[in-house]
């Protein structure tokens, strides 16, 4: 499949857009003084120990202390199972990475005060700091350097059994031993000069590091991973990819001359974007980005799915809306079901959701119609460089899945809490304000002196006093034998209100 990398690089932020068959497929954002720090390598100083969490929190200059599970510090073998199956190297149990000892626990593994070296596995979410690891990966163009494991994998999306053995030959004989290494995806059909000059480059790069923790104290950074621009050249530049457009001439340079180093037969892929419309707009990207941030996206049969991200886990439904089918129902829900399967998976690594995922398709009487749409669904996720898990339906009808979270979903990269309704996405109706105004002026009615109550309202709410709810409003002050002032204030919040004696 063959697809195109979009960069816009702006003044205060660079957005790498990835496009393929189903349009833009991938996007990726990073801010000047905002850049991520995943793949960032630190001596941080063990600050506390959780013995109850089998974790310890480590400073490692940011602020917020990093999280550092006591797998991570022994054998580090749950991070491992994050690098091997992004590159669709392994299954998460395979025999050869190392378990933690039983019985090995957190306290007799670090001391607080301890310094560390960490590497930074996943971001922070939300109010969670990073995760750490003390076992490095380091990515290369073709080689993952692993100094902490004596292990050669090669990616399982090479598919062709001689080459597989083939790469892993060449690189059991040229590394030192025990430094581990898994062979990416990019190095099929590559020679052994191409795999020795990356790996002589990897162990250069760690040495570096290894030599700045020995002359530094904690906390510090040891290593920063590339840009998001140099980034996207090493990690998604491939023979499939047909062109790299870039709308900055810095940039273009910066790419022409790391391509030229590492990857000179894609050199002349590398396109410098001197259009006056901005180019983004150019290629459609901007109005998808904008889309993917509504929660309801419409299937080209009529039917659509509504996606709602909370803080635990996202729920996905699927509705045929305006799709009626042309045979019978079960074919019309198995049709739209299909095809909802294959959106779901686009928006899933568009808008990059991760953890928990709940997917409740349209009810399907037929076993077979489930089986297919659980396949269309886990071969269109095959695609993904993060790996998922799809547990099938429940006795509910509902399928749940998992997503590696990396990062930050693409909504809250972009959009925050709306400050007016507080993040709910509802507010209570002037109606209902009304309401509440008149129970409270039944319990201030008594305290009333002079028979006067003064209420302050927005002026939705106090034009639903007056119009909507005039006559309840004049019942109450006959009833209770007082009279209500109501004032207008703009600065109010629709649902803010104030109910007060007339001195």
């Amino acid at each position: 499949m063959s697809s195109r990398i979009v960069v816009n690089a702006d003044f205060k932020e660079t957005r790498v857009a990835v496009l393929g068959d189903w349009g833009l497929s991938e996007i990726y954002i990073e801010r000047r003084g905002e850049r991520g720090i995943a793949g960032n390598i630190y001596k941080g100083r063990v600050v506390k120990i959780l013995p109850g969490m089998e974790a310890a929190f480590v400073d490692i200059g940011l602020g917020r202390a990093g999280f550092l599970y006591v797998t991570d510090v022994f054998e580090g073998f749950e991070m491992y199972e994050d690098i091997l199956e992004e590159e669709g190297e392994i299954e998460a149990d395979a025999p050869f990475i190392p378990r933690p000892r039983k019985g090995s626990p957190i306290e007799d593994l670090l001391t607080e005060g301890q310094e560390v070296v960490v590497q930074v596995a996943k971001e922070p979410l939300g109010t969670k700091g990073p995760r750490l690891t003390s076992h490095i990966t380091l990515p290369g163009r073709y080689l993952v350097l692993m100094p902490t494991m004596n292990h050669v994998g090669v990616s399982r999306r090479i598919r062709n059994k001689e080459e597989r053995k083939r790469l892993k030959t060449v690189v059991e004989e040229i590394r030192p031993s025990p430094m581990g290494f898994i062979v990416r995806t990019v190095s099929e059909g590559k020679g052994e000069e191409d795999l020795r000059q990356d790996m002589e480059f990897l162990l250069r790069l760690w040495e570096s590091i290894k030599g700045k923790g020995e002359k530094t104290r904690a906390p510090t950074l040891l290593y920063k991973d590339l840009d998001l621009v140099l980034r996207a050249v090493r990690d998604f530049f491939s023979p499939e990819v047909t062109s790299l457009i870039i709308d900055d001439e810095k940039e273009y340079q910066r790419c022409l001359s790391f391509t030229r180093d590492y990857l000179p037969q894609l050199a002349s892929r590398i396109q410098l974007y001197t259009g006056i419309e901005p180019i983004f707009e150019r290629h459609g990207i901007e109005e998808d980005i904008n889309k993917a941030l509504h929660p309801k996206v419409w299937l080209k049969s009529g039917g659509y799915i509504v996606i709602e991200e909370a803080e635990a886990l996202t729920a996905i439904d699927v509705n045929t809306g305006r799709f009626v089918g042309k045979k019978c129902l079960e074919d019309t829900i198995f049709r739209t079901n299909l095809e909802a399967s294959k959106e779901i998976a686009h928006q899933i690594r568009l808008r990059n959701i991760g953890g928990i995922i709940i997917i409740d398709f349209i009810d399907m009487e037929e076993e077979e119609h489930r089986r297919q749409v659980l396949e269309t669904l886990d071969g269109v996720l095959k695609k993904d460089r993060y790996p998922s898990n799809i547990q099938g339906f429940t006795e509910l009808g509902l399928v749940i899945m998992t997503r590696k979270r990396v990062k930050e979903s693409l909504l809250k990269t972009l959009c925050g809490p709306c400050p007016y309704c507080g993040g709910r996405g509802y507010m209570k109706p002037p109606l209902v304000i009304c309401y509440e105004i008149f129970r409270e002026v039944k319990k201030l009615a008594p305290l009333a002196r002079k028979g006067r109550i003064s209420v302050e309202v927005h002026p939705s709410v106090a034009q639903a006093l007056i119009e909507e709810e005039g006559d309840t409003l004049e019942d109450l002050e006959r009833d209770l034998k007082v009279k209500v002032l109501v004032t207008e204030r703009m600065d109010f919040h629709q649902e803010q209100f104030q109910v007060g004696r007339v001195n």
